[in-house]
């Protein structure tokens, strides 16, 4: 193996259990819909609050103010026996009413490829979804019930990662090991902020918060909640190879996903088509790069904009349109205030040469 592809193995298991080190162009997304069509075009969302709330006086009120709007998720989906018969499988998660409608948040991966999905409330009445879209890039969903009355609803915290801090006490709330009688609960505390982790294959979510709070099967998709009641993530990963290690989707990611997948059933966002690597001075000396900042690019997607634009792997990104480029993550922000269509300039080293091109940004493509 090259110093490159080392490099990039290393640092996508630091990535894991240190923070940040290589970007597969998070959050560029395109969403799966199982429905084909919008939840709620016109939906006005009720459950954003842009403050910090006061600390509850016990945990109990919190449990009291958080258990009716948690759910259970079932799916069913078709797999296939040795003789390639159809057998149907069941699954488990959690998820999180975000609207007295019956629209609720989970994670992608716990109704990916289901063939039919039900929630379960509080009180015991299970009810099957009629619509869900969701968006595999952020390891988001949303679904849609239809309860014949207003149903409690959480409120998510605008911004956690800016009003949460290490050591800040929060509780895990969900259906572990989707085990009968109600959600469970386990304390604990923020243990860091801004995380990136990879869930599967090109699925890499940054803006994670990592906490020591329990995290069990079943826990995906149930929400990650502060003292005050708030949400402030949203339950989707443990690290298997240590104890006291779980992750979730903060709600700086979450709320715009779930807004654009109640209002359009997809999540528009333009995509170039490159992995890259954080140039550190480390890497700079490993790799012989000329700048000790930007972004290396390590693959480039066949027939990507990047492809086209003539970038290749070992190139050094240093400014994408009027953005200053210092990092992947400098980069995935720069991308991130174009849209799909748009032409952008390109500012790139090549060995010692500092060549410019132009890239015309399209949808990223489905998963």
């Amino acid at each position: 193996m090259d110093k490159l592809g080392l490099a990039l193995v290393v640092l996508l298991i630091v990535t894991l259990v240190s923070g940040p080190g290589c970007a597969l162009l998070r959050n560029e997304t395109g969403s799966s819909n199982a429905t084909g069509s919008p939840i709620c075009p016109d939906w006005e969302p009720l459950y954003i609050d842009t403050e910090l709330g006061p600390p509850l006086s016990s945990t109990r009120e919190l449990v009291e103010m958080i258990g009716p709007t948690v759910v259970s998720v079932v799916t069913e989906k078709i797999t296939r026996d040795m003789f390639f018969q159809p057998v149907p499988k069941r699954g488990a998660g959690s998820g999180i009413i975000v609207d007295p409608n019956g629209f609720i948040v989970t994670n992608n991966h716990v109704v990916e490829g289901a063939t039919s999905v039900t929630v379960t409330l509080s009180d015991g009445n299970t009810f099957d979804v009629i619509k869900w879209a969701t968006d595999p890039w952020t390891d988001l969903a949303v679904l849609q019930i239809n309860p014949g009355r207003d149903l409690p609803y959480a409120h998510f915290l605008e911004g956690s990662l800016e009003k949460l801090e290490a050591l800040d006490e929060v509780v895990a709330v969900g259906n572990a090991l989707a085990l009968p009688g109600g959600p469970t609960w386990s304390k604990g505390v923020v243990s860091n902020l801004g995380r990136s982790i990879q869930l599967s294959g090109d699925v890499v979510v940054d803006d994670v918060i990592q906490t020591d709070a329990a995290i069990n099967p079943g826990n995906s998709g149930g929400p990650l909640v502060n003292m005050a009641g708030q949400v402030v993530g949203i339950n989707t990963a443990i690290a298997a190879e240590a104890e006291n290690i779980g992750f979730a989707i903060s709600t700086d990611t979450a709320i715009p996903v779930v807004n654009n997948l109640v209002r359009k059933s997809r999540v528009p966002c333009a995509w170039l088509g490159v992995s890259v690597l954080s140039v550190t001075q480390s890497l700079q000396e490993q790799e012989g790069l000329v700048v000790d900042r930007g972004a290396l690019i390590v693959t480039v997607a066949s027939g990507s904009p990047a492809d086209e634009a003539g970038l290749k792997a070992g190139d050094v990104i240093v400014k994408l349109g009027d953005w200053d480029v210092t990092s992947s993550e400098e980069l995935v922000d720069a991308i991130q205030s174009y849209n799909a269509g748009d032409t952008v300039e390109i500012t790139c080293w090549r060995g010692s040469q500092l060549f410019v091109t132009e890239a015309t940004l399209i949808q990223r493509p489905s998963l």
